[in-house]
């Protein structure tokens, strides 16, 4: 017992890494936390309990091997930890830095619940996979044996990407479509880089470039090639593409110029993070810059957005959300990583008209309070009359989440069938969608969610891509044979 280097979480207090000052880091769209060194690492790494039922496991969607890679990084077996973590994960260097650990393997951890607080699960993953790259332990993606079958996927974002990679790695030719400049989708443009510094995605998708996978980007499915064109260039087709669509407010004023979407201003930001010429930048139109800047919302993407704002050099920053604290759907490290950096939240508050005539000068508010649950559980907020007021405001931000865009439209595939909330119909069994051969994953068959829940349906629908392509060699070797 006296050599195990386990179970240390009675004696070793949780720790993670050091986070640079809210002054430094306003200052730039770099990471704001540094990363662990090697015995800050193994330290704690020693604090898991190696409990008999890993509830981080079992609340990890693609259910990593946490307790036994903690254990190989406390003993200092590193490159054996960075190969079992790549085992179930595409992006463990990723997801390590933007899952919300809180509420999935962190939030479960079973020394949590006892009060020593949880292993800090997320740094150590980004800890392992920061170290294979710089230590060279990061293989390339070498192809399978040629089957002679090709698949393309419409979308880059992480379900894409995973999916390519598998198959790719099956022996199958890939082609990724994705309407950007970059691959990555919100990876790329939707996540900042002070959450996400994108050097850190480019490397992944160099990998997947380099092992043969064809990457057409600027490529919109419906413009540069039809539905019924793709599926005659390919044996299978993965539709990954995301939901882009953002939610609006019903409110006098909200066309006004100066009140955008959350989305526009985000990948304005990444795109002048990469060195791009940016005209929304040159004119100010997406620019907080000296403004009065109020966001709209409480989940990530809102506190994105606030957080950029505050890089930008707004002159003030204020986050309105109809709900208190306690029901906001956003991560409380990133409400407190805000906090730290001077965004102001307005809880309990909901705009209910855009003033200005040329341009937004200001939010028209009201006090909001919480009555009965709603379908959800939450309690519902109601206005609370007579408690009206104005807010200065130069730029607001709609953060409100996303919808799936009309695909059958946009595809000109009338046949591909939708739910009733705009994703895309599939057969559960496998992954198909109403039209053979051509598959969905990801955030347009889910709705809107986490990074690790793409990467998980990626993972899935690649074993039942795989078997529709092997049948379909099968019956293509039968039919070749019978003439």
């Amino acid at each position: 017992m006296a050599d195990n280097p386990m179970l240390k979480f009675v004696g070793l207090g949780q720790a993670y890494p050091d986070k640079r000052s809210a002054d430094d880091r306003a200052d730039d769209f770099l990471e704001i936390s540094r990363s662990f060194i090697l015995d800050r690492a193994e330290e704690q790494a020693s604090r898991c309990s190696q409990c008999g039922v890993p509830y981080c496991s079992t609340h990890c969607p693609l259910h990593n091997h946490i307790p036994d890679w903690l254990r190989l990084t406390a003993e200092g077996r590193l490159r054996e930890a960075y190969e079992l973590s790549n085992l179930t994960s595409t992006m463990p260097e990723i997801c390590g830095r933007i899952c919300p650990q809180d509420r999935l393997c962190e939030g479960n951890c079973v020394i949590e619940f006892s009060g020593h607080g949880a292993v800090t699960i997320g740094s150590v993953e980004k800890f392992i996979t920061d170290t294979a790259w710089k230590e060279g332990w990061v293989e390339p993606l070498v192809p399978g044996s040629p089957t002679g079958q090709s698949v393309g996927v419409i979308g880059a974002g992480p379900a894409g990407l995973t999916t390519a990679e598998y198959l790719r790695a099956a022996g199958h030719e890939v082609h990724v479509y994705d309407r950007h400049d970059r691959a990555g989708g919100l990876l790329t443009y939707g996540i900042p880089g002070f959450k996400l510094e994108k050097d850190v995605v480019m490397r992944r998708i160099q990998r997947l470039k380099d092992g043969g996978i064809v990457f057409h980007e600027s490529f919109e499915v419906g413009r540069d090639a039809t539905m019924e064109q793709l599926r005659d260039r390919h044996d299978a087709i993965l539709i990954a593409t995301g939901v882009y669509k953002p939610r609006d407010i019903r409110a006098p004023g909200v066309g006004a110029a100066g009140v955008v979407k959350a989305l526009d201003y985000l990948t304005a930001s990444n795109k002048a993070g990469f060195g791009d010429d940016v005209p929304e930048h040159a004119d100010g139109s997406l620019l907080a810059t000296g403004k009065n800047v109020v966001v709209i919302g409480g989940g990530d993407t809102a506190m994105d957005c606030v957080r950029t704002a505050i890089r930008q050099g707004a002159k003030s920053v204020k986050c309105l959300y109809r709900r208190d604290r306690d029901n906001m759907p956003g991560s409380q490290r990133e409400v407190a990583n805000a906090e730290e950096e001077g965004v102001e939240f307005v809880w309990l508050t909901a705009p209910i008209a855009f003033e200005g005539t040329d341009h937004v000068t200001g939010v028209k508010v009201t006090k909001m309070r919480l009555g009965q649950p709603d379908a959800s559980g939450r309690r519902a907020p109601e206005p609370d009359p007579g408690s009206e007021y104005s807010l200065e405001a130069d730029l607001v931000i709609k953060a409100l989440g996303y919808d799936p865009e009309e695909l059958p439209k946009l595809f000109g595939a009338d046949d591909l069938s939708v739910t009733r909330w705009g994703t895309l119909r599939v057969d559960h069994k496998t992954m198909m969608t109403s039209l053979d051969g051509v598959f969905a994953a990801g955030d347009i068959v889910r709705g809107a969610s986490l990074v690790v829940w793409a990467i998980r349906d990626g993972r899935d629908v690649t074993e039942h891509m795989h078997r529709y392509l092997k049948a379909k060699a099968k019956a293509a070797s039968g039919e070749r044979v019978a003439a």
